[in-house]
């Protein structure tokens, strides 16, 4: 834990109970502050007070006492409309943040040269961040990984030199830390997305600006130049004085990081030196994990990381469950587990890193649902359809691609290995990568993966990967 003594003596309230919501309430505790906790829900409640916490309805208080509000990322502060705790600290003038905000606070105050990289992209940064701190932990530092990937940044340990802070902001956590100052920044990417919490996407990329716009003065930006709001945000950057290594993998750069066949390439000074080398590294398959790999690459140079321990680090990678997971082998068959990919703009990405493609997809439908996908048809060889979106699925497929209405997702993982194992190709590919959210079937993605990793591990003669 990371005792939170920017705030000791005082009073702080904290709205939104959750895993962040309470690490922020025992590390404020911890470093002596009086804690005020507060949800919507009364189990929550219940939970904060069993741990110990003074609880309040904050609609019945007085904020004159209250030096912050520390606001959960799932509460809106500005879109649709601010929370009701937001509109009530503004009227008393409490700042509102959240619990970055209170590590940055903590790392000024005691260890400002520790390193902190923060990454955020609206796609990839999950696979990112978990590559870098396993990339920064071969390299042999004192590694703490937390943020938007599961561990609450103030239940990892604290800051101190030598230790180095990776973590994944959203960014409804970039707007609730006013102050960021990492070590190294990454912006991977803009895409519209949670434009109902941001309002617009021009307001939703310039929140993603801030993270690496707010690099310290002798510190990295790294941003993925591939979209016209990251290009346009590195070229600001450039102006404002800030170190930019840009990454592409779409683009020749004459300043940057590219991809060329299956190597990282550095443009720095009209050179091509070699950075490193992603042939044959199933965990980092596809463009997209290119741009990853070239990300963290940066990221780690800028610690002073050296070329082989980087190289021997992404061979090593295992890579995220249920992102683009390799889960085993049947015969010549590889099943991967794609879980995540709950859209077509993720399913997509999948499909172009495989030929000879058995493909399990459905769900909860999103809009548009599979028809942009159509460039990649003919990578697949069947499709199997689950859940809500099947029959609409079959349509956009009918006469395109072959494929079966498999309903379930057992029955689906069944057929696809038959068949599959029947094709006589080289290197089949049973791919879960549905293109749809999990809410008819499944709770949430993570239970579908693990649910296709149980029945493929269950194959006879199946071997883990």
């Amino acid at each position: 834990m990371i005792p939170v003594t920017s705030f000791a003596g005082k009073t702080v309230a904290v709205f939104g109970l959750g895993g962040s919501g309470l690490a922020s309430c025992h590390a404020l505790k911890a470093g002596g502050a009086e804690v005020i906790a507060c949800d919507d829900s009364a189990d929550k409640m219940a939970e904060a007070v069993r741990a110990g916490f003074i609880t309040a309805d904050l609609r019945t208080v007085s904020w004159a006492n209250f030096a912050a509000l520390v606001l959960t990322p799932g509460v809106p502060l500005t879109h649709p409309a601010p929370h009701w705790t937001v509109l009530a600290a503004r009227e008393a003038g409490v700042e509102v943040i959240g619990d970055v905000a209170l590590f940055c606070r903590e790392r000024k105050a005691h260890a400002p040269d520790a390193p902190f990289i923060a990454i955020t992209g609206t796609n990839g940064k999950s696979t990112t961040t978990a590559l870098i701190a396993h990339l920064v932990r071969e390299a042999g530092f004192d590694t703490q990984m937390g943020g938007n990937i599961g561990t609450a940044i103030l239940s990892l340990e604290p800051p101190r030199t030598g230790r180095v802070h990776v973590i994944e902001m959203s960014s409804y956590q970039i707007d609730l830390t006013p102050s960021l100052e990492p070590t190294v920044g990454i912006l991977l990417n803009v895409t519209p997305d949670h434009i109902d919490r941001h309002g617009t996407i021009e307001h939703y990329a310039a929140v993603k600006e801030r993270l690496v716009a707010g690099v310290q003065a002798d510190g990295t930006a790294i941003v993925g130049v591939d979209d016209d709001w990251c290009s346009k945000i590195a070229d600001r950057l450039d102006q404002a004085g800030k170190r930019v290594v840009r990454i592409s993998v779409e683009h020749p750069l004459a300043d940057g990081l590219t991809i060329k066949g299956t190597d990282i390439v550095d443009n720095a000074g009209g050179g091509q030196g070699i950075v490193a080398d992603l042939a044959d590294i199933g965990s980092l398959r596809g463009l997209h994990n290119a741009q990853n790999a070239a990300a963290a690459s940066a990221a780690v140079r800028a610690l002073g990381v050296s070329r082989d321990v980087l190289q021997n680090g992404l061979r090593s990678f295992p890579g995220l469950a249920h992102r683009m997971e390799q889960v085993g082998h049947l015969g010549t068959t590889l099943f991967v587990n794609d879980s995540k990919g709950t859209n077509a703009d993720a399913a997509a990405k999948a499909l172009s890193s495989f030929t000879d493609i058995f493909w399990i997809a459905g769900g909860k439908a999103k809009e548009g649902g599979i028809a942009p996908l159509a460039e990649f048809f003919p990578r697949v060889k069947k499709a199997y359809l689950i859940g809500e979106a099947a029959n609409d699925f079959a349509r956009t497929l009918d006469g395109k691609v072959p494929y079966e209405i498999s309903v379930t997702l057992d029955v689906a993982v069944a057929n696809a290995a038959r068949d599959a194992a029947e094709a006589g190709l080289a290197s089949p590919v049973v791919l879960l990568s549905p293109a749809c959210a999990s809410f008819d079937q499944f709770r949430n993605f993570e239970i579908r993966g693990d649910r296709f990793r149980d029945l493929v591990l269950a194959l006879d003669g199946i071997k883990k990967v």
